[in-house]
């Protein structure tokens, strides 16, 4: 399925040029940039959706150290990243861990939690910080997909519902103050009394009409095929009744490396070690991005899509000398 996401499990086996591993910001402009350079590209995340730590974490916050943007909206520019990269017609693997890289001759093949096999001619890793996983609520699980959530790239979608959000970080209070506007009520639940998120943030969501319960937990959801209550305990065994449509569990994000420290590549200070060129110590598997770690590495968005370009432009040259590692100029062609 070219160009949007496949369905977990789909496409048993794809073959492409390059395969790019982690679909944020440096991911999708690798990808755009692949295609510019005349490469097939797949990218594979084991998120849901595209756009790596900004939708996950904070898709209303405002990013300023991009190029060409004074500030933008964090998922403003996730969507105008995804709709670049879709001029190459990438082919999305949302929701596929990448578990293994196996040599086979000018190829690796990868393989995926699903069971998906793809082969490439080359790897780009623009895998962030690592595997990005939501810290599941306790309760409710069953609701997943239908009220409960651990991502609002889409504002919209919750727009006049009764909402609740769970917990007490940047993100849970960034939306809750996001979603007040377009919401019917934003209730925060939040199991200690203090909040860990910005000050400035705090006094905001206390001046607002969000509903604040400290220090409560969610003790039960509900509902007839869809999430329509949610139950919440205090520390003295008191228990309120809220009615909801979505629930919200912003309760943080368990990052680690998982496979990757498997694959056989040098790692410095949990990332992997890459030369001038973005190549690691293994044989066409290149990374850039947080991930990449050399002498100098400064972590900002604009860096990590110049890194791209630099291991795109690499990559073109050793899957066909003929290519020139120097392309010119986008406006040329």
């Amino acid at each position: 399925m070219s160009g949007s996401p496949a369905a977990k499990g789909a496409d048993p086996d794809v073959s492409v040029d390059l395969l790019i591993i982690g679909a944020g910001p440096t991911g999708l402009y690798g990808a755009y940039y692949a295609g510019f350079r005349g490469m097939s590209v797949a990218v594979a995340d084991t998120l849901p959706e595209v756009g790596g730590q900004i939708t996950a974490l904070y898709p209303e916050k405002l990013i300023y150290d991009v190029a060409g943007f004074p500030a933008v909206r964090g998922q403003d520019l996730v969507d105008r990243l995804a709709e670049q990269a879709g001029q190459s017609n990438p082919v999305y693997l949302l929701g596929h861990g990448v578990t293994d890289l196996d040599d086979a001759g000018e190829h690796i093949v990868a393989t995926t939690d699903a069971g998906t096999r793809i082969t490439a001619g080359a790897v780009l890793v623009c895998g962030g910080i690592g595997n990005f996983v939501p810290r599941e609520l306790p309760v409710g699980s069953d609701y997943l997909g239908r009220g409960l959530r651990y991502f609002v790239p889409r504002l919209n979608e919750l727009a006049g519902q009764d909402v609740v959000v769970v917990g007490g970080g940047d993100s849970a209070l960034d939306w809750a103050l996001s979603l007040e506007p377009i919401a019917s009520s934003v209730t925060v639940v939040h199991r200690r009394t203090r909040f860990r998120a910005h000050e400035r943030t705090v006094e905001q969501v206390h001046a607002s009409s969000v509903r604040i319960l400290t220090p409560y937990e969610v003790e039960k959801i509900s509902g007839d095929g869809s999430v329509s209550e949610v139950v919440v305990a205090g520390p003295d065994g008191d228990r309120i009744s809220l009615s909801a449509q979505s629930v919200v569990a912003a309760l943080g994000f368990i990052a680690d490396l998982g496979p990757i420290e498997r694959w056989g590549l040098e790692l410095r200070r949990r990332r992997i070690l890459v030369d001038r060129t973005m190549r690691t110590s293994r044989e066409r598997v290149f990374a850039a991005g947080d991930i990449a770690d050399h002498d100098g590495k400064v972590s900002l968005i604009s860096i990590g899509f110049g890194e791209a370009a630099l291991a795109v432009n690499h990559i073109a040259s050793l899957l066909d000398s003929a290519r020139s590692l120097t392309p010119g100029h986008s406006s040329d062609a």
